[in-house]
C-alpha cells in the first residue's frame, strides 16, 4: 500500500477524503438497502450489493483502491446494463475513482496498517 501511495494526508485534505468516502460509502448503502427492500428498478440488484459491500470497505477505509476499484466497476456495469440515474452513477464512480488515486487519508484504518510510521529516538 506505501507504494500506491506516498502519504496519507492529514489536516484539511485528510478530513475531505474522509468526507468524500463517508458520502459515497452511505450513498452506495442506501442503494443497496433500496434495491434489497424497494420494487425491482432497471439496476442489477446484484450490481447495487456488491457496490454496497465495497462502501464498507469504503466508509472504514480499509482496503481502499479495491474497494473504490470495484465500486467503479460495479456502477459502470450499472450504466451499461441501463439506468434511470445515470447523473448520480457517473457521479458516484468519478468520485471512486478520485479516491483511488488520492488515497484513503490519515484518518483510514489503511493510514494506521500500512502508512509511514515516524520513530522518535
Amino acid at each position: 500500500m506505501q507504494r500506491l501511495y506516498s502519504m496519507f494526508p492529514n489536516g484539511w485534505p485528510g478530513r475531505g477524503l474522509l468526507l468524500l468516502r463517508l458520502v459515497v460509502g452511505c450513498l452506495l448503502i442506501h442503494d443497496g438497502i433500496v434495491a434489497l427492500m424497494g420494487p425491482p428498478e432497471r439496476e442489477s440488484i446484484a450490481l447495487q450489493i456488491i457496490a454496497a459491500i465495497a462502501a464498507i470497505f469504503l466508509l472504514i477505509g480499509l482496503w481502499t483502491p479495491l474497494a473504490c476499484t470495484l465500486v467503479t466497476l460495479t456502477e459502470l456495469g450499472i450504466v451499461l446494463r441501463g439506468t434511470d440515474q445515470l447523473r448520480s452513477v457517473i457521479l458516484l464512480a468519478a468520485i471512486a475513482i478520485a479516491i483511488t488515486i488520492l488515497g484513503p487519508g490519515a484518518q483510514s484504518i489503511d493510514a494506521i496498517l500500512f502508512g509511514r510510521k515516524r520513530l522518535d529516538l
